[in-house]
């Protein structure tokens, strides 16, 4: 009877290591299977990318991160993903991809660029100082964050350029509530918006406007000091630019000049760059 036993027991084991070593023969294979099929959607995403097709190329790389959401081409199929729609203008989508990004995969070595590109989707909804300034905002944060944490980096280069082009921006919807106050006759917010640009946006193209609404609006109070004071800052600084001359207007009447116009600004190319990372 023992030996029955004992014969039955080892029959037991052979079937289950048998059984076992099926199962896991299976599971390589479909692991296998998984991962041709993910490289080969990946590589179709790239296909897609190249060829101009974005929309496609958004949804080839979304199946990537679904086939095998913890492998290493997940993150960099998200940022493909979210790469594909900004190129159609789809900043929303790409924003709510890329914040799904930085939860999902925080430990991604292509943190930099994916705070790059976020920057990016914000940056392009900016419509200028008349319209809201979130976009603004967020973009000026995002892009701080990259120069602060990625300093060393070819987009924190761009980083710093952005920014002066934001605090440009910046400084023209204070000009722009500077003038509305004007056209109020409400001096003392005027004054403020304009020795704001003044203290805190004084690199920017809009400087030079500001301290010659100052002269303005001090005259037009009766202050001659102090608008002779920014009159006389405004010569040191800008004395053969045109809002110099319409402040030598304010004391000659007969002075006649005309106010320049401004460049338009261009797009960034450097997000191209995203096909070297992989």
């Amino acid at each position: 009877m023992s030996k029955i036993r004992i014969i039955l027991i080892l029959l037991t084991l052979i079937f289950l290591y048998s059984c076992s070593k099926e199962v896991e023969e299976i599971k390589l294979i479909k692991e296998q299977s998984q991962n041709e099929e993910m490289i080969s959607a990946y590589k179709e995403g790239m296909n897609f990318l190249d060829s101009g097709d974005y929309f496609a190329a958004s949804k080839k790389f979304l199946e990537v991160e679904i086939l095998l959401p913890q492998s290493q081409w997940a993150p960099k199929s998200v940022l493909m993903a979210s790469y594909s729609y900004y190129l159609q203008n789809y900043y929303s989508l790409a924003i709510e991809n890329l914040k799904r990004y930085f939860k999902t995969y925080p430990k991604d070595k292509n943190m930099a660029y994916a705070h790059y590109l976020l920057a990016m989707c914000y940056y392009e909804t900016i419509e200028g100082e008349k319209k809201d300034l979130a976009p603004l905002i967020l973009s000026k944060k995002e892009l701080l964050f990259i120069i602060e944490n990625y300093p060393d980096t070819d987009y924190a280069y761009d980083a710093r350029f952005k920014i002066d082009l934001i605090n440009n921006i910046l400084a023209a919807k204070e000009v722009y509530i500077g003038r509305h106050y004007i056209k109020k006759k409400k001096w003392i917010p005027a004054l403020n918006r304009f020795k704001n640009v003044l203290n805190n946006y004084e690199t920017t193209d809009h400087v030079e406007e500001a301290i010659h609404r100052l002269v303005e609006i001090y005259y037009i109070l009766g202050m001659e000091k102090e608008s002779l004071k920014y009159a006389s800052l405004l010569g040191y600084n800008y004395n053969s630019g045109e809002w110099y001359k319409e402040t030598y207007k304010i004391f000659n009447k007969e002075y006649k000049v005309s106010i320049p116009k401004k460049k338009k600004q261009e797009r960034s190319k450097i997000l191209s760059k995203i096909k070297n990372l992989f």
